[in-house]
Formats: structure tokens, C-alpha cells, sequence
């Protein structure tokens, strides 16, 4: 017995040794917001007390686009679609709830209405009282969950690589990058809280595009820093695991207002079959599919993707229509 309590105890001090050996601090708060957000800094303050840090960039008179981010991304995820889209439409972005320069939601909501709390804020304070949604991933589910919701506000939506399509009994299950895979595992999440090595970042990445040289160092530390901006870790844990009430899914029948639905072909997070399944579902919809894209359509191929959008938003009427068009 004495030799199991002492071997016991060596592993329970390997253990702690390895723990604060590897431990990774939260990132700096006022630097990231040096870093992401800059002089000029906006935040939007919801009822509930979050500050939801926000972009409102481009063509301030022109059609309005709001952005949506995925998990584990920010805001920055759309730049490059911005600079292509700036001169002929209006784009708002915004870090969700536990995300970016937000930081976490002050009551742990990350449901489909805690999300939504923060695309209110960013309407109310941007002052747009016409827009469309564009979504990637969970970002697409929030977009599509606010449009069945307010089915009055929103005049086109755009679900890239979107989350929560219904999927067919038969259905290939999709391949989870490294982070969801520790996300998946209680043991991986608690650890993530304190241990997040910029190698799972660069690995999880890699795993999310078709291309692997579009995962820069530079795409690698912004996604490294800010999920480690103060809370960002624990509210992923807690986002993990939340109930995405997929009955809703059901209801996108109801969605009939304009739908692009943009995905890559390569995409191994949510299959093409769940691009399919939303554009059988949602009535008045049209679908396009990039060969040699994966799961960041947005960041892989952004001069195909402001093309597909803004052909699509002239054609629903929403758009500027160019000259001689």
C-alpha cells in the first residue's frame, strides 16, 4: 500500500509539473485590443451587459451586409471579403459572444438567442433597418436562427459552409478538426481552459482548409491570441456542449426570403451534403459549390466569394447595379 501511495503521489506531481510547465496565460487584454481592434475601436452594449465588438466599414450609403462569423474565429475572418466588397456595399462585422474582443457572454447564453443578443446590439447601434445576413459555419446557423426569428429584418441571407442542416439518417459524419476533437472529449475541455498549445491552432486550421498554404503564421496567432483574450477558452468549453435545438432545423421551409448558399467541395467539417440539404429545404434558394475549397470559403477563395454574392445580391434586387448591367 505504501509503495501505491507513493507511486500515486509522483504521478499526481508529474503531473502538476506538467501543468504548469505547459499552462498557457490568457492573452493580454488591452494589447489584443490594441492589436485587433485599434483606435478606433466600437463596441455595442447589449441589455445584459456585453460589449460586442464591432466593424462598420465600406459604402456607408449602399446595401448593408451584416457578417457573421464561425467558432473559434473573429470578425477578421472577413477582411479579405471587405476589401473586395467595400466600394459598393456596407459591411458590418461583429465578434460573436466568447469570441474576439467581446470576450464571453455575462450569463454563459450561448444558445441560438444568447448568440442573437449580440446581432441585435450591432443592428441597433450600426442603425440599419435593412440588411442581409451573411453567416460561416455557426455563424451561418446564427444567421439562419435570427432570420426565422425576424423574418421582417432581413432581406437576403448567406449561409457559407453553414452549420445545422438536418442531416439524412445515412449520412457520412463529418471529420472533426483537432480542436473539436478536444472540445468533444470533458477531460480535453477542461484542460483547454489552461493548456492551449499554437500548435493545436495551426493543426485545427490546416484541418479546416483545402490549401494548406493559406494557414499563415499571421492567421495562426490571430486565432492563437484570441481565443485566449480573458473568458474566450472557458466560453468555448461551455459553447461546445450547448443544446443547437436542431428541431429548428425543420423550419427552414419557412425561410423564403433570397439564399445563397456558398460552400467549398473540399469541405470536411460540414459535408457538401449539408449544403444540398439546405438548398432543397430553404424554397427560394440558389446554390454554388468551389472546387479546391474547404471549410473557410470566405479566406480561401474571396475573390470567387464577393463575386457569387454580390452577382447574387444584384439579382435579388438588394445590390448596386453596375454600370451597363
Amino acid at each position: 500500500m505504501k509503495k501505491v501511495a507513493l507511486l500515486l503521489g509522483f504521478v499526481a506531481a508529474s503531473l502538476a509539473v506538467m501543468f504548469f510547465v505547459f499552462k498557457t496565460p490568457d492573452s493580454d487584454a488591452a494589447a489584443m485590443r490594441i492589436k485587433y481592434g485599434g483606435p478606433d475601436l466600437r463596441v455595442a452594449e447589449t441589455p445584459s451587459g456585453m460589449s460586442v465588438h464591432y466593424r462598420d466599414q465600406g459604402c456607408g450609403e449602399c446595401p448593408a451586409i451584416i457578417l457573421i462569423h464561425g467558432s473559434n474565429a473573429s470578425l477578421q475572418t472577413f477582411e479579405p471579403l471587405v476589401e473586395l466588397l467595400k466600394d459598393r456595399y456596407r459591411l458590418i462585422s461583429y465578434d460573436q459572444p466568447g469570441h474576439g474582443l467581446t470576450g464571453p457572454h455575462p450569463q454563459d447564453d450561448y444558445s441560438a438567442t444568447g448568440m442573437s443578443e449580440a446581432t441585435s446590439a450591432v443592428i441597433e447601434a450600426t442603425g440599419v433597418d435593412e440588411f442581409a445576413l451573411a453567416g460561416n459555419s455557426m455563424g451561418g446557423w446564427v444567421a439562419w436562427r435570427y432570420a426565422l426569428a425576424q423574418p421582417n429584418k432581413t432581406n437576403a441571407l448567406i449561409l457559407i459552409n453553414s452549420s445545422g442542416a438536418p442531416p439524412p439518417p445515412d449520412a457520412e459524419k463529418p471529420r472533426l478538426y483537432l480542436g473539436a476533437r478536444i472540445m468533444r472529449n470533458p477531460v480535453g475541455r477542461s484542460l483547454a481552459q489552461h493548456i492551449t498549445p499554437r500548435s493545436v491552432f495551426e493543426r485545427s486550421l490546416l484541418d479546416n482548409v483545402a490549401n494548406d498554404a493559406h494557414v499563415t503564421d499571421e492567421m495562426v496567432d490571430r486565432y492563437w491570441e484570441l481565443l485566449r483574450y480573458p473568458g474566450n477558452r472557458r466560453a468555448a468549453g461551455l459553447r461546445a456542449v450547448v443544446d443547437r435545438e436542431p428541431h429548428f432545423a425543420l423550419r427552414l421551409n419557412e425561410l423564403t426570403l433570397p439564399t445563397l448558399i456558398l460552400w467549398g467541395a473540399e469541405d470536411q467539417v460540414t459535408l457538401p451534403g449539408d449544403a444540398i440539404t439546405f438548398d432543397e429545404m430553404i424554397p427560394n434558394s440558389e446554390l454554388e459549390i468551389f472546387e479546391d475549397v474547404g471549410h473557410l470559403t470566405m479566406e480561401e477563395a474571396p475573390e470567387h466569394t464577393a463575386a457569387a454574392i454580390d452577382a447574387f445580391l444584384q439579382k435579388a434586387g438588394v445590390g448596386i447595379l453596375q454600370p451597363g448591367t
